[in-house]
């Protein structure tokens, strides 16, 4: 299974972007897909989560923001975000569990200008 992000890039303050991770290969039944950042100096962190039965959590520091959806016919989970803030700055990574299995795509820089 491949994860592949996309979508990062420059945005200025307020803004929005929405990112994509598209999984390939053999997918057999997705439990859940969730997006990380970590930012320079800072630890990894989960900031949204969709589970099969459709159930999300997000980090508190993006409720109201940011939201996660899914294309099941595509195989791709979206992070729309939006009013984007400097401390939104980041490495964005997806992650899938499916099958047992955790997977991680490569990250895609997301950097919010003041």
């Amino acid at each position: 299974v491949q994860l592949q992000a996309s979508g990062g890039g420059l945005v200025q303050a307020g803004g929005s972007l929405r990112l994509s991770c598209s999984a390939s290969g053999s997918i057999g039944r997705i439990n859940l897909m969730a997006w990380y950042r970590q930012a320079p100096g800072a630890q990894r962190e989960r900031v949204a989560l969709l589970a099969s039965g459709g159930g999300t959590n997000y980090a508190d520091a993006v409720k109201g923001r940011f939201t996660i959806s899914r294309d099941n016919a595509k195989n791709t989970v979206y992070l729309q975000m939006s009013s984007l803030q400097p401390e939104d700055t980041a490495v964005y990574s997806c992650y899938a569990f499916i099958a047992g299995y955790s997977y991680w795509g490569q990250g895609t820089l997301v950097t919010v200008s003041s």
